[in-house]
C-alpha cells in the first residue's frame, strides 16, 4: 500500500534559557493511505505536538516529516500552508469555527482558500450529510456543541482532504453526543477513501481504528496494528 505520512527520527525540544525541555524523542512510523490511526497517551505525552508535526503546523527540532510524498522540513511556512490546504483537513476539540460566519459560510472556507467555484451546492451536500441543512444560516453561538461539531466535520471533509488530523473531537461533548460525532466521522471517512489520524484519550473511541500508536513521556511504547480475519 502506498504510504501517506512518513516520520522519521523526529524529535521536539523547547529550549529556554535554563534547559531544554524534550516534548517527543526520536518517533518513526509511517502510515498507509485510506487506514485509521489512534495515536493515544496520558496528558502531557506530545499527542497534540506530533499532530502538530504530523500536518505541518509546526517544525521538528531534528528529523524528517513527509507528508503525501512532499518532505515539509524544508518549505517556507507559505508553502507548508499550502500543502495543508490541498491535503489535509482538521477537526478540533473546541471546534474552531469562525464566529463570525454562519454554518455554511464556515463549511465553504477552504473551497474558497483553493479559489474554487461554485462552492454553495457542495457544502449544502455536506450539510445535508451531517444532517444540518436546517441551520445553514446559523452562527456558531446559535449551534450546540454537537451541531458546532458536526458543522466542523463538514469543513474538514469539503476539501476532499488526502489525511485528517482529528485532536480530541469528542473531548467537549456528552457521551450520546460523541457517539453520534464518531459515527459520522467513519461514516464520511470510508465514503471519501481519507486516511484519518485521531489523537484521543478516549480508548473506545481508539479502539475502533485500524491502528494505535501510544505515546508516554514522548516516545513510542506500544504500535498496535488490528489484524482482521
Amino acid at each position: 500500500m502506498e504510504t501517506i505520512l512518513n516520520i522519521k527520527e523526529v524529535s521536539k525540544q523547547y529550549n529556554t534559557a535554563a534547559s531544554s525541555l524534550t516534548i517527543l524523542d526520536h518517533i518513526n512510523f509511517s502510515i498507509q493511505k485510506g487506514s485509521t490511526v489512534a495515536i493515544t497517551g496520558p496528558s502531557g505525552s506530545g499527542k497534540t505536538t506530533l499532530l502538530g508535526l504530523c500536518a505541518g503546523l509546526d517544525r521538528a527540532s531534528q528529523g524528517s516529516v513527509e507528508l503525501n510524498h512532499v518532505l515539509l522540513d524544508t518549505l517556507s511556512e507559505d508553502e507548508r500552508a499550502a500543502v495543508r490546504n490541498h491535503y489535509v483537513g482538521f477537526i478540533f476539540q473546541n471546534f474552531q469555527l469562525l464566529p463570525t460566519l454562519t454554518a455554511i459560510e464556515n463549511i465553504m472556507v477552504p473551497l474558497e482558500l483553493r479559489g474554487e467555484k461554485n462552492i454553495r451546492p457542495r457544502a449544502m451536500e455536506l450539510l445535508d450529510k451531517v444532517g444540518l441543512t436546517d441551520r445553514a444560516n446559523h452562527y456558531p453561538v446559535q449551534l450546540s456543541g454537537g451541531e458546532q461539531q458536526r458543522i466542523s466535520l463538514a469543513r474538514a471533509f469539503s476539501n476532499t482532504p488526502a489525511i485528517l488530523f482529528a485532536d480530541e473531537p469528542t473531548g467537549n461533548l456528552d457521551g450520546e453526543t460523541s457517539e453520534k460525532v464518531i459515527r459520522l466521522l467513519f461514516d464520511l471517512n470510508k465514503e471519501a477513501g481519507t486516511t484519518l489520524v485521531i489523537v484521543t484519550h478516549d480508548l473506545e473511541l481508539a479502539s475502533r481504528t485500524d491502528r494505535i500508536i501510544k505515546l508516554k513521556s514522548g516516545v513510542i511504547i506500544a504500535d498496535e496494528q488490528k489484524t482482521y480475519a
